[in-house]
């Protein structure tokens, strides 16, 4: 993606970077904070013939302002992961955002999430309620709810005793059958923290890079007696939380030292114990961003260089 600036619009909200790839469109950035069950469905990104988080949220903003509208955002979901705290944009044309609030006495953003509310049960069905729009807010000009983000954060809660596997939580909880021991989990989750080659537990992709920081890594047993395991990165590739969290278990369950984390890290191998952990008790958290404007389109333009840089 370029980095080069589109020219600002008259209306000053900032030259806007076009919603995902293509030429730049004056206009009404806008963001949405999410919230959804990853149970019905194939993950956050468009898949022909699936349902997908993108593609329901997508199809309700086009019933809205009746032109496909591609949404950008802040850390793609696989299938069955939840979220709590994700972060999308879309641009939508100055003459758009203002007729959201042509016949009502709300505020544009309120309006947007009201009517997306509505568009949302029309798409999703006997889904209802599974994708909830929190908010919508006008971010500062520069803001991209993916290169803005400093960091992501994920949960993941899991129920190592039978007395501990409620029904009622299980398509948030992984059942686990054998006791973990936490103080082993946190030791050797602790060698894994800074900026590393984190190949060893991540799915490469062309063109993208396996480095990240792991700001994050550690486990609790909570008052309930459930394990909750805490993750955060500047970003995480393809299938990362998952496979740390599976090869924790390993050392919790006393199958590897603690040190084996480590040793898989400094070896950037991955094989057949490279396991991945359930995604169903995945949950994006939180989405971290810069406090100050300037630094918000700051860091965009920094993520984007980047980037390319990676892929060029």
């Amino acid at each position: 993606m370029s980095a080069e600036k589109a020219p600002v619009p008259a209306s000053g909200n900032g030259g806007l970077p076009a919603s995902g790839e293509g030429a730049a469109r004056p206009g009404v950035r806008v963001r949405l904070d999410l919230a959804y069950d990853g149970g019905p469905f194939s993950g956050w990104a468009v898949q022909p013939g699936r349902r997908t988080a993108q593609g329901a949220l997508e199809e309700a903003l086009a019933l809205i302002v009746r032109r496909p509208v591609r949404v950008v955002v802040a850390g793609r979901t696989d299938a069955g992961v939840h979220a709590r705290g994700q972060v999308v944009h879309a641009d939508l044309e100055a003459a758009e955002w203002e007729a959201l609030a042509r016949r009502s006495d709300d505020a544009p953003e309120a309006v947007l999430v009201r009517r997306l509310r509505g568009a949302l049960s029309r798409v999703l069905g006997e889904a209802t309620g599974a994708l909830e729009v929190r908010s919508a807010v006008v971010p500062p000009a520069g803001f991209d709810a993916r290169f803005s983000a400093l960091w992501r954060r994920y949960s993941y809660r899991i129920a190592d005793r039978p007395e501990h596997w409620d029904p009622l939580l299980r398509g948030i909880t992984l059942w686990h059958r054998a006791p973990l021991d936490v103080g082993r989990m946190n030791g050797a989750a602790a060698q894994l923290l800074g900026l590393a080659d984190f190949l060893a537990f991540c799915r490469p992709r062309e063109g993208s890079t396996t480095v990240r920081e792991l700001q994050e890594f550690s486990f609790e047993r909570t008052h309930e007696g459930v394990v909750v395991a805490h993750v955060k990165a500047d970003a995480f590739c393809h299938n990362m939380v998952r496979a740390l969290v599976g090869s924790a278990l390993r050392v919790g369950e006393g199958l590897e030292r603690t040190e084996w984390l480590h040793e898989r890290l400094l070896a950037r191998v991955r094989d057949a114990k490279t396991r991945l952990a359930p995604p169903h008790p995945l949950v994006l958290e939180e989405v971290g961003y810069p406090a100050s404007p300037a630094e918000m389109a700051a860091r965009a333009e920094q993520t984007r260089a980047l980037r390319d840089e990676i892929a060029g």
